[in-house]
């Protein structure tokens, strides 16, 4: 089995929007047989909550420069390219 992966999920308040992303990135992963395990926070959080964590998935801007990935998308709330952005999360994750 895979080692889990973890994945900071960031939008403005760490509340509903987040919590949309998390799940559909859950279980997009599920389904291509990756592991993981999401967290959640504020945008302006996400430096302070980068331990332990393979990628930050963000609907706002953040800082780029995190040491690890960052994909910034609103692909799981339009549906607007989200195939292509689970591709990347996909890369991402296995690089």
């Amino acid at each position: 089995m895979a080692l889990k992966k973890t994945i900071l999920v960031a939008c403005g308040t760490a509340i509903a929007t987040s919590t949309v992303v998390a799940r559909a990135l859950e279980e997009a992963l599920k389904a291509r047989g990756i592991n993981v395990l999401t967290r959640q926070c504020k945008a302006m959080e996400v430096k302070s909550q980068l331990a332990g964590v393979d990628l930050v998935v963000s609907t706002t801007p953040v800082p780029k420069d995190l040491g690890v990935p960052v994909i910034q998308t609103l692909a799981f709330l339009t549906g607007i390219g989200k195939e292509a952005v689970i591709e990347d999360i996909v890369k991402a994750l296995q690089s």
